[in-house]
């Protein structure tokens, strides 16, 4: 789309947003006399992790249950997502820390596989800037990375490092990054809990759980039968007023969408999650065309504005799910909710409870829910009251809520190793 055209159709605001030019934020022309003297790949560990323990038998914690996924059209890939998954080290998550001429290091976790580019290339052009340079470290990053991808493995670098500075930020100025974001917009932030051990999920107090659907077309009638079991179980866990969502993962078509979205009509499914490939943006918009009795979501495969923007275009989301370790950071995670925002479209941001991205959903009017995944069942009492104290959990009428860390920066107790 030509960039005349964008401005006629979306308005001049929006083009603005989603092309780049934000707002000052208060903090922004403050001199932090900071350089950045070094730059490596880190793991962490909590400082209080849980205790090791065995998860109950079948339990969907344990990852070792079937679940819907691009590769179960080949039978040997079907069983279990371990068979599929990226094997470590060449393609992994990363966490960078960043470090600065007066001791202060940041941290940011981004995507799979993005750290040669974070070493290879970033660190060439990074070391010896200002990391209160937010917008122009994430512009310099973002046009070398051109000419060989502005999405997937080059945007998880980008997130990652830009995350880091933001930490940096933080910490420098003695402020949560929420509070760098503009601050509360509200006390706290509903919660719901993706994964289907519903029951635990209900009893421990959430009112909304979300579905990992087990099954795709390649399952046939024997799999939409076992994907409608699973719904009816989740609406009697949480009760006639509680909401129930399905995360497909990129595996679903438009015909099956459509038929599961009909059998699920008794149940009241709030909606449904990214039943498409990433970027089939045009066949998200007919299915939200053509299905009435829930919503159709995606966003977490969908990388910057630019991707944000097609997806407007489409018409192919009711809720927008970037997530801040892999859209472009939180940098590039503000754009993207500057943009939803002028279009009333709420933003979720996927794994937002965990990655950080709760910040955001603070500091933002657009955010009504953050996404939390417990512990699997099976463990000491001990290990959900670390849960419950790591997110600040506390009841109110929509079940659970949480706030994100109040100490400077992500706020996140961690040690640091490797």
């Amino acid at each position: 789309m030509k960039r005349r055209q964008f401005l006629k159709n979306i308005g001049y605001a929006t083009a603005m947003a989603a092309l780049g030019s934000m707002p000052k934020l208060a903090w922004a022309d403050e001199k932090s006399k900071l350089k950045i003297t070094d730059i490596r790949l880190v793991k962490t560990r909590p400082k209080k992790p849980y205790p090791e323990y065995t998860p109950a038998p079948g339990s969907w914690g344990t990852q070792s249950v079937e679940v819907s996924a691009p590769l179960n059209i080949y039978p040997e890939y079907k069983p279990a997502r371990s068979l599929f998954e990226p094997v470590p080290p060449w393609v992994t998550t990363i966490t960078v820390e960043v470090t600065t001429d007066k001791g202060i290091k940041g941290y940011g976790d981004g995507g799979l596989g993005g750290g040669p580019i974070v070493l290879g290339q970033f660190k060439k052009l990074m070391m010896g800037r200002d990391p209160f340079d937010l917008e122009r470290n994430w512009d310099i990053n973002w046009r070398a990375t051109e000419s060989y991808g502005q999405e997937g493995v080059t945007m998880n670098a980008i997130s990652a490092f830009d995350n880091a500075l933001w930490d940096i930020v933080g910490k420098a100025l003695g402020v949560p990054i929420y509070e760098l974001l503009g601050g509360e917009t509200k006390p706290r932030i509903p919660v719901y809990c993706t994964g289907n051990d519903v029951e635990q999920h209900a009893e421990h107090g959430f009112k909304g759980v979300k579905l990992a659907m087990p099954y795709g077309p390649p399952s046939g009638y024997a799999g939409q039968q076992g994907n409608l079991e699973l719904v009816a179980r989740a609406r009697k866990a949480v009760g006639i007023d509680g909401d129930v969502m399905c995360d497909c993962w990129m595996s679903w078509d438009e015909p099956y969408t459509v038929q599961m979205a009909k059998l699920f009509e008794p149940h009241r499914v709030k909606w449904l999650e990214e039943v498409l490939p990433p970027y089939d943006l045009e066949g998200m918009g007919r299915l939200r065309r053509e299905i009435q009795s829930t919503m159709l979501t995606c966003g977490e495969h969908v990388y910057g504005r630019y991707g944000f923007r097609r997806l407007l275009a489409a018409g192919g989301a009711a809720i927008w799910q970037p997530d801040v370790t892999w859209c472009g950071g939180m940098t590039e995670l503000r754009r993207i909710g500057a943009l939803a925002d002028t279009y009333d479209i709420p933003v979720i941001p996927h794994g937002g409870g965990l990655n950080g991205a709760s910040h955001w959903s603070l500091a933002n009017v657009n955010a009504p829910w953050a996404e939390l995944f417990m512990p699997a069942p099976g463990g000491p009492k001990e290990v959900y009251e670390i849960f419950d104290e790591t997110y600040e959990i506390t009841k109110g009428p929509q079940g659970l809520y949480m706030h994100p860390p109040r100490l400077p920066g992500w706020g996140t107790e961690m040690e640091v190793f490797g």
